[in-house]
């Protein structure tokens, strides 16, 4: 069944979480400013594989068994938690000094910045907490719940990899003046003190 009003008010409710800033959006801006578009594009990929496994995982039902099981909440929440303070103690710790920019070292960023935005999703249990409780809310009656949720996950990612293309056009002239190595250092600090933030309150959180 296709319901077009049930239709573009998840467009437009999943937009406005969409562009909503938080972690995701930290990734692919320090990626943006410091490394330039190649790195912010591999980050943005990783980030949307995240969410596309916690789409297909929710359909599969493993987001509900997430939501319903507080021992598999809690190991998952604490595995991301953990993971973002790692990410942010490091960034804090030890900025770079100044920009790499050899085509080897590149590359290793770019793989780098994949797997960081993508396990930065995979590992936040409240991805598929929100999946699975904000999805079934736009399915129509009468259609397959499972294949119908999966699709509307596919259409979010489809929607953050738009807002992360503009975010990088956007962003990226910006970075030729952010590529001084105090300027590198600072924001390899705020993005730290973000990821820890975000860390912080991850570990704290209790509702599922």
């Amino acid at each position: 069944m296709f319901n077009l009003p049930l239709l573009l008010a998840f467009i437009g409710t999943a937009s406005v979480l969409v562009i909503t800033p938080g972690v995701d959006t930290a990734i692919v801006l320090r990626a943006a400013t410091a490394d330039g578009r190649r790195s912010a594009s591999f980050a943005a990929v990783g980030i949307a594989l995240g969410c596309l496994a916690w789409g297909a995982a929710v359909s599969f039902g493993l987001g509900a068994l997430l939501r319903a099981s507080e021992l598999g909440y809690t190991v998952v929440k604490i595995a991301g938690a953990g993971y973002l303070l790692w990410l942010g103690v490091k960034l804090l710790l030890k900025p770079r000094a100044a920009l790499n920019t050899e085509a080897a070292p590149q590359a290793i960023e770019g793989g780098a910045m994949f797997w960081r935005g993508f396990l930065s999703n995979l590992l936040n249990p409240k991805v598929g907490v929100f999946y699975v409780t904000f999805l079934p809310q736009f399915v129509p009656a009468g259609a397959n719940a499972a294949s119908y949720c999966f699709w509307l996950a596919c259409l979010h990612v489809a929607l953050t990899l738009v807002w992360f293309a503009i975010l990088i056009s956007a962003t990226v002239p910006l970075g030729r003046f952010l590529r001084r190595p105090a300027a590198v250092k600072t924001l390899d600090r705020l993005t730290g003190g973000v990821f820890v933030a975000f860390g912080i309150k991850l570990a704290a959180s209790t509702s599922r």
